[in-house]
């Protein structure tokens, strides 16, 4: 009799916003259904309004909803885009990949939901020592 093995049927997809400052750990995430200028801009009104009055650089790559027009950026943030395939700059790129690593790594999910629950409940549970530790990057060691 052959062992049943659960498998993915399908593809349903969340997306993440996130913002991570390197240096004090600080984190700004926003889940959301869709990935496009309208879903940006209410991530970055409401990292804006988590800052408070301090100002802000938020680095991104040059995907079609980070340049578009109709883009609502507030005045305590600017944008920085990247060069060209260079994601290794971002530092929000490496949590990125230690959220996946944590929780979808030999991991299958009922439903979307739960995968949804299991994406907060990490990152709600994250300090600012690891977020730290993980976005770290040494810019010295990509000029030499």
């Amino acid at each position: 009799m052959r062992t049943a093995v659960k498998k993915r049927l399908g593809f349903k997809n969340f997306y993440l916003y996130t913002a991570v400052n390197p240096k004090t750990g600080a984190e700004c995430s926003l889940l959301a259904p869709l990935v496009n200028a309208e879903w940006l801009s209410l991530f970055l009104q409401e990292l804006s309004e988590s800052l408070q009055s301090k100002k802000a650089f938020v680095i991104m790559d040059r995907a079609p909803w980070h340049k578009a027009c109709h883009l609502k950026i507030p005045e305590n943030i600017q944008i920085i885009f990247l060069p060209p395939y260079s994601p290794e700059l971002n530092p929000v790129e490496r949590l990125w990949q230690y959220i996946k690593d944590a929780i979808l790594k030999n991991r299958l999910y009922d439903s979307l939901g739960l995968l949804e629950a299991a994406a907060c409940d990490f990152i709600n549970s994250l300090h600012s020592d690891l977020i730290r530790s993980v976005c770290h990057i040494n810019y010295m060691s990509y000029l030499l």
